[in-house]
């Protein structure tokens, strides 16, 4: 971990240390934080958690949350990954001639439309394909056999991906092994989210859960700078390591997944009675769990009574469940961030950057990604999810016009802008941060978390598959017509998406409730008492109206 990400981290830390009564002057140097790694490492230990676990049962819980999180590294690191390889002449040379060509042409030609490449696309996109796919035979294995062997199946598939591009030498090896990343993204992706929002405590379930979207972002910042180094190296075949580093993150998930253990929720739907027990016992750090385990019971039934789990989506009842496993997803892809993310270096390059300066501009990107990202764990269960997205839209949407204009009145309409000031390109880079930062602390992680908290056990592995269905279905949308509407709408891209946060921002003022601090079997209560969505969920009507994720010693409260 970089110098600079150690600071944010235990600046993070600090910061709430001091909120939790450790009055330790904060001194500062300009923008750099004194930091006490005392006080940073007393917060994380003493971290007032439910009452009722003690320092041992949360370490635990804490422990499984952060290596189950670590899901997230695969679907980062291609991410930051894929756009940086094609950015470098050397890969570009050897698989794709025609864009290379473009690309070696004077300035005086139009920028814009230099990697507009079909192809091209296609070895982006591939991976998006395939992970929808994936995500709904997941949903069978995710339920069936728990959620620990959906994780180890997508690292299996992720490392077989990642060995095959790093080795390949004609383009069809590398469409195999985008394939096989996108089976391996389409489970994890499918599985985690739900392990920790029935893993962790309730109180805390948007913060631990929000750890899935951390992972992202920092295997999006560690394949940048891997991007950036390996682009230097002689011989061009730094493309190569790139590429086959995957095979590092898609180990982690792996092993992880050998070493954690399954969920109550997943133990009781498999009949696993005793053993669900048990491990219920440990994670919420009492002996008397007999109530709660009681109620998990009595919802796993009648989960297992429901014979189609697709079909039951389309009852009146869950309604506003399956609006928001389709919109949040859908409304997520459309802020423009993947444009941004795995297209980063191929767009600043596009805008005038050099290569090397366009992989250090996306590295750059993906730290504010990283540290804004820490804003949300920290905020999101204290603020809420509404408040986050709603600032994170408006930000976003104030960006990505300053952006439009500043590309609309240096390339034109033509994409011939001449000699770039630097000036121009340092407003361009603040922009687009800011943008990001706006994106990692509202629609990033909330995208995720939201869906994995709303669904009542006996829709939710068939609701989160939807959920991962329609974000790679738009992803690859997005990834396969991206370079070619910027070919021809140009600038007016930025203008598009921007039109899409606003319409994003108004359906969640209007539409999604607040789910802040409410445990996961008692969002019945959210959607009766919301203006709109009490039409569809009626009284007596939603599940079982029980509770999970809380300590029975706080008592089981129905609904």
């Amino acid at each position: 971990m970089s110098d600079l990400s150690i600071k944010l981290l235990f600046n993070f830390a600090y910061i709430l240390a001091k909120e939790r009564g450790y009055k330790k002057k904060l001194k500062t140097s300009g923008f750099s934080f004194k930091l006490s790694f005392k006080y940073a490492c007393r917060w994380i230990c003493c971290r007032r958690w439910p009452k009722g676990l003690s320092r041992q049962t949360h370490s635990f819980v804490l422990f499984t949350c952060v290596v189950a999180a670590m899901g997230g590294l695969i679907f980062g690191y291609d991410i930051g990954i894929s756009g940086g390889v094609t950015s470098m002449p050397s890969f570009l040379r050897r698989f794709f001639p025609s864009v290379y060509r473009k690309q070696q042409e004077d300035a005086t030609t139009n920028q814009y439309c230099q990697y507009d490449s079909p192809k091209l696309t296609l070895f982006t996109s591939s991976l998006y394909l395939a992970a929808l796919i994936s995500s709904l035979v997941a949903s069978t294995v995710t339920r069936k056999f728990g959620r620990r062997l959906s994780m180890l199946f997508g690292g299996i598939l992720f490392c077989a991906g990642a060995l095959i591009n790093g080795f390949a030498k004609h383009v069809w090896m590398l469409i195999v092994g985008r394939i096989l990343l996108g089976f391996g993204i389409g489970f994890a992706n499918q599985s985690v989210p739900l392990y920790l929002s029935e893993m962790a405590p309730y109180k805390y379930r948007g913060a631990l859960n929000i750890g899935f979207q951390l992972s992202i972002t920092i295997g999006i910042l560690v394949a940048e700078v891997l991007n950036y180094f390996f682009a230097k190296i002689k011989g061009g075949w730094g493309w190569r390591l790139s590429l086959g580093g995957a095979v590092v993150p898609a180990l982690i998930i792996t092993l992880g997944s050998l070493v954690l253990p399954d969920t109550p929720n997943s133990m009781i739907e498999r009949g696993q009675h005793e053993k669900a027990k048990t491990k219920l016992r440990r994670i919420r750090g009492v002996d008397d769990v007999s109530q709660e385990f009681d109620d998990l019971v009595a919802a796993s039934k009648e989960s297992q009574s429901i014979e189609h789990p697709w079909t039951n989506l389309l009852r009146r009842k869950y309604r506003p469940h399956l609006t928001m496993a389709i919109m949040i997803p859908f409304f997520q892809q459309l802020t423009g961030i993947n444009v941004i993310m795995f297209y980063a270096p191929v767009l600043f390059n596009t805008i005038g950057f050099t290569t090397d300066a366009s992989l250090m501009s996306a590295v750059v990107t993906g730290s504010v990604n990283v540290a804004a990202t820490l804003v949300s764990i920290y905020g999101v269960d204290k603020w809420g999810r509404r408040f986050l997205f709603l600032e994170g839209g408006t930000q976003m949407l104030i960006c990505q016009a300053v952006v439009a204009a500043c590309i609309g009145a240096k390339f034109g309409v033509d994409g011939t802008p001449g000699e770039l000031p630097k000036w121009y390109a340092i407003v361009v880079v603040t922009f687009i941060c800011i943008y990001v930062a706006g994106f990692a602390w509202s629609w990033g992680p909330l995208g995720w978390l939201v869906p994995s908290e709303i669904f009542p056990l006996e829709i939710r592995s068939a609701a989160q598959s939807i959920t991962v269905s329609v974000n790679m279905i738009f992803t690859f949308i997005i990834a396969q017509i991206f370079l070619t509407m910027l070919c021809h709408l140009k600038f007016g891209l930025f203008l598009v998406f921007a039109f899409f946060v606003v319409v994003m921002s108004i359906f969640v003022y209007i539409f999604l409730p607040e789910t802040k601090g409410i445990p996961i079997e008692e969002m019945g209560q959210v959607w009766r008492s919301h203006w709109y969505w009490s039409r569809f969920v009626e009284d007596g009507e939603y599940g079982n109206g029980l509770q999970m994720g809380k300590s029975s010693n706080q008592g089981t409260k129905h609904v």
